[in-house]
This record gives C-alpha cells, structure tokens and sequence, in this order.
C-alpha cells in the first residue's frame, strides 16, 4: 500500500503544472517566513523571507544570520542577503551578498531574453530559464534540473528523489509533509561541494518547512514562524 501511494504521489508531482520558473501563486498569501538554524541540535540564528507583492511583480528578501560558538568564544560566522524578483511568475532578478567568516561572495543574475546572465563569485556566464534559485522556499525546485547556488551562483545539476509522506513536528507544532532528497549529478565534485539536503514541504500549502544536512556537523532550518496578509 505504501509503495502504491508513493507512485500516486510522485505522479502528481510530476504532471501537476509546476512552472519552469517560480511557481510563486500558491505564496500570494504570504508575508514572511522565518526558520530558525540549528546544528547539532543546537540554536544558532535565523533565516527569514519577506514577501512583497505589487501588482504582477513578487519580490523576496532573504536574510540568514548565525554563528557558532565553542567556550563562548564565536569560531565562524555567517551572515547573507539577498532578493528575488519575479514577475508574471518568471525570476527577472537576482541578487545577494555573503559574508562567510570575512570571506566576501556575490552573485547577481538577470534575465536577457531567453536566459539568465550570471554575475557570480563562483560562476559567470548563462544559464536556461528552468534553473531555479537554490533558496528552497519554491516548491518548484523539485522539478528543475538544475538549481544556481544564491551565494556564488555556482550551477548545480541535481537529482530529486520522493523519499515519501512523513510528519514533521516543531515542539507543539505538527506537519503532514512531503520528504525529498536532493543531491549533485556531477560524482567528480569534491565532497565538500556535492549537495545531499534532505527537504520537507507542507503537504497542503507546499510551504517549506524543514531541510537538514551534514557538513562538519548535522545541520537543520526548522520552519519557526508564518505570517500572512
């Protein structure tokens, strides 16, 4: 029974009209997002999105911060910034700033015609519309084959398996959620490079709402607040 509902599951996911670009109507609602970052269990900062609609125009800002302490004594941090603009449900602009424990990274992207223009730390050059944003908060991403990295604009080309229905639960806070597994196509990538994220979408609103990972420690975003208009 298991093994025929995860068919059925993953056949609406795959003919459901997901846009190539954003799927950003089932967000028309929101107002801001806000996580909270923990590694090894422990609270270390924030990652919140604010949501801006005018019109046929969507924007997006993004803010993570955190630190890591040992001893009281903070022995890396991090903080980021960046925004996306849609309109008519396609990214037209993309642009952040990292600070990465005094490491400086930077992408900016636009959309010329038929592609993106990519300005980035780690890449310059094009990529095809259907590449999303690696910001995890679209839902969409589970369709692109490939996502661009929102701290250096590095193209990731990715492999999404449907791990299946599973519940999710925050304290008091409980979700029905729909569990996917991203992960790099490239095998020659060094290990530190390679994306392996676990990620949870709200099986009604397809909000994000978890998303873990190891590197250097077991990582979580643990969806902590929604506000609407």
């Amino acid at each position: 029974m298991e093994k025929i509902y995860k068919i059925i599951i993953i056949l609406i996911i795959t003919l459901s009209p997901f846009s190539s670009h954003a799927h950003t109507q089932h967000y028309d609602d929101l107002k801001r997002i806000e996580f909270n970052i923990f590694r090894n269990n422990k609270h270390i900062g924030t990652h919140v999105f604010s949501f801006t609609k005018i019109e046929e125009e969507l924007k997006v800002k993004s803010i993570i911060k955190f630190q890591i302490k040992k001893l009281g004594i903070v022995l890396y941090k991090y903080h980021a910034v960046g925004t996306e603009v849609y309109k008519n449900d396609e990214l037209v602009v993309f642009n952040s700033t990292t600070n990465q424990n005094g490491k400086p990274k930077y992408v900016n992207i636009k959309k010329e015609n038929d592609e993106f223009i990519i300005d980035g730390s780690s890449y310059k050059g094009k990529a095809p519309l259907d590449f999303l944003i690696g910001t995890w908060w679209n839902h969409g991403i589970v369709k692109a084959n490939a996502q661009i990295s929102a701290v250096s604009g590095r193209i990731i080309k990715q492999k999404v398996d449907f791990l299946g229905k599973k519940e999710v639960n925050f304290g008091s806070k409980n979700y029905k959620a729909l569990h996917f597994n991203f992960s790099s196509i490239d095998a020659n990538l060094k290990k530190n490079k390679k994306l392996n994220t676990d990620v949870w979408y709200d099986e009604e609103t397809l909000y994000w709402i978890k998303a873990s990972f190891d590197k250097q420690g077991k990582w979580e975003y643990r969806l902590n607040k929604v506000e609407k208009y």
